[in-house]
């Protein structure tokens, strides 16, 4: 990360990643895949969608998972209209031609603003969309710098900003999958199972 703010958002992404892991930036490259808003480059495992945007492929990878775990900071519009239908599954399994493979358990806890959104005027709402889809929601008071998750043997990580997802990290590299769980255990102990509808 550059201290005059010119670095992109991918590359503070990884740089972040490798700072909280303590491995060495170039191992790491290759063994994790990062895309950037308005970019479609990504590296090192298969890059899921040629198009994707961070919110479309954190998406996507959720959608692919039995189970999930996350810690999000902030919850813009798009990303929860694209969670949402990645986790829109009826109790047989299917639901209007969606993915029935979408995740069969999803705790996710909510931090900072995202943490407001279930107490605010719309958390009713909000509390019981994320019941109906099966997510376990939890409050945190306090903040993460970026989002976490954990969906089966992937970890991912996004760069939040005022716009949504900027970059999103994603690799099956141990070290990180184990860091991206540490993570989301630390949040989930600390936080409270956010009261329903």
């Amino acid at each position: 990360m550059s201290d005059d703010g010119s670095a992109s958002p991918a590359a503070v992404l990884r740089s972040v990643v490798a700072r909280a892991v303590d491995a060495d930036l170039g191992e790491l490259d290759g063994r994790i895949a990062v895309v950037e808003r308005g970019s479609q480059s990504t590296r090192g495992e298969a890059a899921g969608s040629d198009s994707a945007t961070p919110a479309e492929r954190l998406a996507e990878l959720l959608g692919e998972a039995d189970s999930v775990v996350a810690v999000v900071p902030r919850l813009d519009a798009d990303l929860a209209r694209r969670i949402n239908a990645s986790l829109k599954v009826g109790d047989d399994g299917t639901d209007g031609g969606t993915d029935p493979s979408a995740p069969r358990s999803a705790r996710v806890v909510f931090t900072g603003s995202a943490a407001d959104r279930l107490s605010g005027a719309t958390g009713p709402v909000v509390r019981r969309a994320l019941a109906d889809r099966g997510v376990d929601a939890y409050r945190h008071d306090g903040e993460s710098p970026v989002a976490v998750a954990l969906g089966d043997d992937r970890a991912a990580v996004g760069l939040i900003d005022d716009a949504g997802v900027a970059a999103l990290l994603w690799t099956r590299d141990p070290t990180v999958r184990e860091w991206a769980a540490a993570t989301c255990r630390r949040y989930l102990d600390a936080a409270e199972p956010a009261s329903g509808g």
